[in-house]
């Protein structure tokens, strides 16, 4: 396992009274990117609006994705979040830390027959490493000690999952860890969008998908990418488990995805290449052209450059009349891993298919539901198409029982994550990995803490926002 125009005090009569609703819409239009990224939240409502309509005519039936591989729970305890979330104060303030990477692409001239026939020589992912009582009364002197075993181990398997330890049931622990294995913190691809909420910010931890009003949200399988930037590996801890069943971790590895899509698939999709759609902004139809060039504009220039993403602003292109949708730029579904050359499936398309998320818990209004295009004509990948990409994937999860203390360490171009639905309270959280034996991959940015008033704003804007709320796309 883009207005100038003539009329212009006409276009400014009419957005006096909706520029305000653009700004903000189009703030958060652009924040549920990605995956799992955090979806944006649905307030409670006896009345449907045309923005939360569903794009399909009559609803699938929703079912909860399988995995290939579902471990047993153990129930170990952990400790109390007044104890888990202390921080070491004597250890310096890691809030200046790197920018997360560049993404790096190398997809040209792959055999896709002979890159199948490769990847499907790989060993099993994750890799499982207990905790003996000895290993867990060294503390972090264990990884000190094995620390090129388990760097080497990483690069073979994809990911590494560590049970039983009791080092990492605290932010302190989880620090001492990484810090042993030489990793060195980066931002989140997705920092900028003010959507990733730290645990511990001077500790570069941050919060996964935790929030009570998202526990319903199946999180599909992804990179934690961009087209523009992508962290090299991340080490995903639990604090606490979810207090009422479900919210396992979910991984699969990106060499053995690939290895059993079918071939003329992966050939297709390889040739034509994907666009991802990260959000909607459902404009009425009937306003004039001009205005809704205007509104592009405005969401062009002035909100989307905050994401550091490569977006272009389309009109309709899941069809939909008014819908205005950030389209990422076209990449292949298959690239090369940096450092070992192999060629994995590396894309969030079972995360982001719009004929997934339909099928699936989904906790995601209109302005936030994703789709996944054919780069060349900008149709949406068909179901048949979307269906061989969950068969594959979910052939290949593991849907991890952490508890207390335990930690999954991912290469993020090898292996996918993603996260099931949940019930109750759920702590986890995540640290992200820039190279840190490559300083022309790493690069020079490091963040400016002082740039960073658009990320609390948002996050302050999203805890007044319903804790939890009635999923109703269909």
């Amino acid at each position: 396992r883009g207005v100038t125009s003539a009329k212009r005090p006409f276009f400014y009569s009419i957005s006096a009274r909706i520029t305000m609703k653009i700004a903000a819409a189009a703030v958060l239009t652009l924040l549920p990117v990605v995956a799992c990224f955090a979806p944006s939240q649905q307030v409670r409502s006896t009345q449907r609006t045309a923005s939360l309509s569903s794009t399909i005519e009559a609803p699938p039936e929703r079912v909860a994705p399988d995995a290939g591989y579902v471990p047993e729970w153990e129930d170990r305890p952990g400790l109390t979040p007044e104890e888990f979330m202390e921080s070491d104060l004597s250890k310096p303030d890691l809030s200046g830390m790197w920018e997360c990477p560049l993404t790096r692409w190398d997809y040209k001239g792959i055999d896709v027959k002979k890159a199948q026939e490769e990847a499907a020589k790989m060993p099993t992912c994750p890799y499982e490493i207990r905790a003996t009582n000895a290993d867990i009364a060294k503390g972090a002197d264990y990884f000190k000690e094995n620390k090129d075993m388990i760097r080497e181990k990483l690069l073979r398997h994809g990911a590494i999952w560590f049970r039983g330890f009791e080092l990492m049931q605290s932010v302190k622990g989880h620090r001492e860890m990484y810090e042993a294995l030489g990793f060195d913190p980066c931002l989140d691809p997705l920092h900028s969008s003010g959507l990733r909420k730290f645990s511990s910010e001077r500790d570069a931890l941050y919060e996964e998908v935790n929030k009570p009003s998202l526990r319903g949200h199946y999180i599909g399988l992804h990179c934690e990418s961009t087209t523009k930037r992508t962290a090299a590996y991340a080490a995903f801890v639990c604090f606490q488990r979810a207090t009422e069943g479900g919210g396992r971790f979910l991984v699969a590895d990106g060499a053995a995805i690939l290895a059993e899509l079918d071939t003329n698939l992966l050939q297709k999709l390889y040739d034509r290449q994907i666009r991802i759609s990260v959000s909607n902004l459902d404009i009425p139809p009937s306003l004039p052209g001009f205005v809704k060039e205007g509104i592009k504009n405005i969401v062009d220039v002035a909100v989307a450059p905050k994401f550091d993403m490569d977006l272009e602003m389309m009109y309709e292109a899941d069809g939909k009349p008014g819908r205005l949708q950030a389209v990422e730029t076209a990449e292949s579904p298959i690239n090369r891993h940096p450092v070992t050359g192999l060629p994995v499936w590396f894309n969030n398309a079972h995360n982001h298919a719009r004929k997934l998320r339909d099928r699936r818990p989904c906790g995601v209004p209109e302005v936030g539901m994703t789709e996944v295009f054919y780069a060349d004509t900008m149709e949406p990948l068909s179901l048949e198409d979307c269906l061989e990409i969950k068969r594959a994937s979910e052939k290949h999860i593991t849907a991890l029982s952490m508890e207390p203390g335990d930690v999954l360490l991912v290469d993020n171009y090898r292996a996918l994550h993603g996260r099931d639905v949940f019930q109750g309270d759920r702590y986890h959280a995540v640290s992200w990995f820039t190279w840190d034996d490559n300083e022309e991959w790493r690069g020079n940015e490091r963040r400016i803490v002082e740039k960073n008033a658009m990320n609390q704003a948002i996050n302050q804007m999203m805890d007044f926002l319903p804790k939890d709320f009635e999923s109703n796309q269909s």
